[in-house]
């Protein structure tokens, strides 16, 4: 199918990759983190980005979009957290995240 794809016209090969299994989005949250960071200022989809790359847990993860970050309630200094991974179709990566904990600092 590659070798087809690859030979159409007005195609350039180095714009096609391999074939590779489809893939979905899951949805998945984190709870309990602090508002603030340590400097003081409101913590950052990019200050999220950069936890996510120091912890093992999510070393094979790829983000689908960036984070999204909601206050708990009004009065509240914790965050959740939102954030959609590339996962395949049955979940299996998610499955690793689900009921895991971490520790940020």
């Amino acid at each position: 199918m590659e070798k087809c794809f690859k030979s159409a016209e007005g195609l350039d090969n180095n714009d096609i990759s391999s074939p590779r299994l489809p893939q979905s989005k899951s949805y998945l949250k984190i709870t309990s983190l602090p508002y603030l960071c340590s400097n003081g200022n409101k913590i950052s989809s990019e200050n999220i980005v950069d936890f996510m790359k120091h912890i093992d847990l999510f070393e094979n993860i790829q983000l689908a979009t960036k984070p999204r970050i909601i206050k708990a309630s009004p009065k509240s200094d914790t965050t959740i957290i939102w954030f959609n991974i590339w996962d395949n179709q049955n979940g299996s990566i998610a499955k690793l995240l689900i009921n895991h904990s971490f520790n940020l600092g």
